[in-house]
């Protein structure tokens, strides 16, 4: 009697009514770069990461990297086993239960709204200065910057249609982003070309050293607190890849598609990364004057002094141009982890039922996506008439939110996976070292990062009772979200009660498709 071949474990999947078979590897990882944004993302960070580690700025983005791939994996093995569009909500409640796992959704939102007003700002920055270049009216540039009522106005606007374009659903969201993201990485690459021919010939230029990618030795070598202030900074610049693990519901292979396109992208991110910073340090140096990468005057916005020098009037027009279009295709395409986060929250019942809607027309989380564009509205309002300079300081609280949530997700692999992490050398490796090392150093950033948040010399210099904003936007939130928490539980307590998602148990057995279908048909 011939046996029959047992059909291959497939993940658990939550059906919540997205549109499904649309996202595939290549695919899912130019939405993971749309979301990382490099253009904006270098623009915003390379001045930051200059001021705390000088020097060693291409070794600081790869000790970012190493935390960042090392979780990639966690997250490739957690969609594997189940994939279900709120990601490190989801598999933080099965690993470590619904308290744990509410927070570690929060802190996820919490992110998001951060750095869309992080976008927002960004692209209403750049978009006056191309306006200023375009119509040689210099003037024009201070209305996107120290100009607060033009300034939050037209980033609402901004926002208002980058939340339109959200609730429009996936496909429209694909599409757009072929166009967005490759124009900005070309635009990155012929930049950086520029840069490397010009360099022997600029002012506070630098010859290439080896010594740039040791952080601990060499010339300008690092201080233990330097390092990990500008770790903080590079871990912000790798936030977004997990964008292609939300997408799960929606991609074609729902095992394997998301780790794939979370890896590619990662990779991708990192070789843009160097290659700017090394043609960046090159071009301009690491001074505090002039256009050199030190001076606190450009901080905010490199590219924004960079662009003509290195390519000219028209040429810098084109960077311009790219920087507006990285962050309105990443401020597009944020929507989307933070709306399913929050779609899955209420599926579930940690969050009101209201935010499981879908759009019936474009099978896409409107109303979470309404909120989460709302709330950001109200959000950047705030910090920028609290604070000088909104952009350092949302940046420097980003980086507490990142290492919570990814942290959080890198020990739910490690949890979840308890019973079978030495079952072969796979699951070893994946399963148990990588998340495990990338947890630990997520979390050791996160601990040092609230510290010297603490201290208002560390960000733009706003605070309130004597202690920084950076404190109160990075961890004071997640308090918050310890206080609305109770009070959910209070008024909805399934979720809390492992009503809507079962904590795993050691030793249970990896959900099969015939669980998958008994689930659908029970519901």
């Amino acid at each position: 009697m011939a046996t029959r071949t047992p059909e291959p474990v497939q993940p658990e999947i939550s059906n919540k009514g997205l549109a499904a078979n649309k996202i595939g590897v290549f695919s899912g990882a130019v939405l993971g770069v749309s979301t990382v944004a490099p253009g904006y993302t270098l623009t915003a960070s390379i001045g930051l990461i200059v001021a705390a580690v000088g020097l060693k700025m291409p070794a600081i983005f790869i000790a970012g990297f190493i935390p960042m791939f090392l979780t990639a994996y966690a997250y490739r093995e957690l969609n594997s086993d189940t994939t279900d569009a709120g990601a490190s909500f989801t598999w933080s409640t099965k690993a470590f239960g619904p308290y744990v796992g509410w927070m570690c959704g929060w802190g996820m939102v919490l992110a998001t709204i951060i750095v869309l007003s992080n976008l927002a700002a960004v692209g209403v920055q750049f978009f006056y200065l191309l306006l200023a270049r375009l119509f040689n009216h210099p003037g024009w540039e201070e209305l996107g910057t120290s100009n607060k009522p033009v300034n939050i106005l037209t980033t609402l606007v901004l926002l208002a249609a980058a939340t339109y374009v959200s609730m429009r659903g996936i496909e429209t969201s694909e599409r757009l982003q072929y166009w967005l993201v490759g124009f900005q990485m070309v635009v990155l690459v012929i930049f950086s070309v520029y840069a490397f021919v010009k360099s022997g010939s600029s002012i506070g230029h630098l010859e290439f050293s080896w010594s740039w990618f040791n952080p601990f030795g060499g010339v300008g070598s690092l201080s233990i607190a330097a390092f990990a202030l500008g770790l903080t900074g590079s871990i912000f610049a790798f936030w977004g890849w997990d964008t292609c693990l939300t997408l799960g519901e929606e991609s074609k292979d729902a095992k394997r598609t998301p780790g794939r396109a979370g890896l590619l992208c990662v990779l991708t991110i990192l070789g843009t990364y160097l290659m700017v910073a090394l043609a960046t340090m090159m071009y301009a140096g690491v001074g505090e004057t002039g256009n050199g990468l030190g001076n606190t005057e450009i901080s905010d916005n490199v590219f924004g002094a960079l662009a003509e020098p290195v390519m000219g009037r028209w040429g810098g027009m084109f960077l311009f141009l790219a920087i507006l279009a990285s962050a309105i295709a990443s401020l597009q395409t944020t929507f989307l982890p933070v709306a399913r986060t929050m779609l899955a929250m209420g599926a579930y019942k940690a969050f009101p039922a209201k935010f499981a809607e879908i759009s019936p027309r474009y099978l896409s989380p409107a109303f979470a996506s309404i909120v989460a564009g709302a709330v950001t509205a109200v959000f950047y309002t705030a910090v920028t008439l609290l604070s000088e300079k909104t952009l350092g300081d949302t940046i420097a609280a980003l980086g507490i939110m990142i290492c919570w949530y990814y942290g959080i997700t890198a020990f739910a692999c490690v949890w979840y996976f308890r019973g079978e992490l030495f079952a072969n050398a796979h699951n070893i490796v994946y399963k148990f070292l990588f998340p495990l090392l990338g947890g630990i150093s997520l979390i050791t950033v996160f601990v040092i990062s609230v510290r010297e948040s603490l201290n208002p010399d560390n960000g733009s210099g706003a605070s309130i009772f004597g202690i920084g904003l950076v404190f109160y936007i990075g961890f004071g939130l997640l308090l918050l979200g310890v206080v609305l928490m109770l009070v959910w539980r209070a008024v909805n307590p399934a979720f809390f009660k492992g009503e809507t998602i079962r904590r795993s148990r050691p030793g249970e057995p990896l959900p099969t498709a015939a669980d998958a279908l008994s689930k659908e048909i029970e519901a």
